[in-house]
């Protein structure tokens, strides 16, 4: 595709209004046909210096862009089917989805997609070129699609998955907002604490004079150390964020981290059951929308978010590549439990897998969703009694020389 060059043009749209502005495009007639496609009928098309006086673009280098979400991804592809579904040429459709995109940055990629399609590639191939934005599962259903003759079925899928993805992740977050919001002000309170209220109270015992107790000792140490410690603490906490965004995804990281976390006494669980939910849905989705099986375990090992599945994918692949089955080395991973291996080994023996994948993938998001009520439900009570403790305890900790001293009054 040939480099993209600003044009300023002029036109009359449907109602004869004359409108201007600004495309990016290879040639005069790429921008032509793309007015005729957005219902505007061209007077003049010049060629212009890009980003020149007050058209150029400000830019802080991604501080502020704002990143496609899953949810961005249902919402275009659901709009799409529909349109494509009501008979739309895919062109039209990709510049209506460029137009009333809240998100400036798909709608950016979206109509770079409609100048790679209008060029002649075809829609999967220029989603491909962004895969930042558009996820490999993304990019193959839509390849199945176009290829079957299927695009708007496949869509719906691409949809429906995501739609279930973001359903999934609001669940987890609804469960999680509570305690981290508490733990953050309890956090906050106690810094307060020390660094604003601590030292009013040393000033007063300095002046009664006299020993003060064990507890009250420490808490004062630590409010003559927040000098530094304050500081470092700020350092530790940026830095480790820094480290953990560069190294997160690194294969030997992971390796560790994710099936530690399976282990922990009650999040583990919960971890494994959306793991297991991801998987079978992107399995059960790519099958059913004509993707070859080999190809969509190339896909969905890195879609379920959990190392071990991963290598468990692995596993099948080399299985199904010798004419075995799938259940079978699905079995020897701990991370699966007895019940979804069975039900795949059942779903490929009656020629239902894509059935059997939906059935597990609703079970498992069933069990999501109640696993967090559950942990919510716990959660509430041990963050109370944890700011009781940490709070109640500072001030009683302050208050101890004070009880000293009107007991030594009476």
């Amino acid at each position: 595709m040939a480099a993209a060059l600003t044009y300023a043009y002029t036109g009359r749209d449907g109602t004869g209004k004359v409108v201007k502005g600004r495309v990016d495009a290879p040639s005069e007639s790429s921008v032509a046909s793309r007015l005729r496609t957005m219902g505007i009928a061209p007077i003049s098309i010049q060629q212009v210096a890009a980003g020149t006086g007050l058209n150029r673009d400000i830019s802080l280098g991604g501080l502020f862009d704002k990143r496609v979400t899953i949810k961005d991804l249902a919402v275009m592809s659901r709009q799409l089917a529909t349109m494509i579904g009501a008979g739309l040429p895919l062109l039209k459709a990709l510049t209506i989805l460029a137009s009333q995109s809240e998100n400036p940055k798909l709608a950016e990629v979206i109509d770079d997609v409609r100048g790679s399609v209008e060029e002649g590639a075809t829609f999967s191939d220029s989603l491909a070129k962004h895969p930042k934005t558009f996820p490999p599962i993304f990019v193959n259903l839509s390849r199945a699609g176009e290829v079957g003759g299927f695009l708007e079925t496949a869509l719906e899928s691409v949809a429906k998955n995501y739609e279930k993805e973001v359903k999934l992740k609001d669940t987890i977050q609804s469960a999680l907002t509570y305690p981290v919001v508490v733990l953050i002000m309890a956090l906050l309170a106690v810094v307060g604490m020390i660094v604003f209220i601590v030292p009013v109270f040393e000033d007063l015992f300095s002046d009664l004079g006299g020993t003060l107790p064990v507890p009250t000792l420490i808490l004062v140490g630590i409010s003559r150390q927040m000098v530094w410690l304050g500081p470092l603490l700020v350092v530790l906490i940026v830095g480790g964020a820094l480290w953990w965004r560069a190294n997160r995804h690194t294969p030997r990281f992971r390796a560790w981290w994710e099936p530690l976390l399976l282990k922990l006494p009650v999040f583990g669980k919960l971890f494994q059951k959306i793991a297991i939910a991801r998987f079978t849905r992107n399995f059960g989705t790519m099958i059913g929308s004509g993707v070859p099986i080999l190809q969509a375990l190339s896909i969905i090992g890195s879609t379920s978010g959990n190392w071990q599945v991963e290598q468990a994918v692995l596993s099948v692949q080399d299985s199904v590549r010798q004419g075995r089955t799938i259940a079978a080395p699905l079995a020897d991973e701990p991370i699966f439990p007895p019940m979804v291996t069975q039900m795949i080994a059942v779903g490929e023996d009656s020629g239902a897998l894509e059935t059997m994948l939906e059935k597990i993938a609703d079970f498992y998001d069933d069990e999501v969703q109640s696993t967090t009520e559950q942990l919510t439900s716990l959660i509430e009570p041990l963050m109370i009694a944890f700011l009781g403790v940490v709070l109640g305890g500072m001030i009683v900790a302050l208050y101890l020389p004070i009880f000293d001293i009107f007991n030594q009054v009476q």
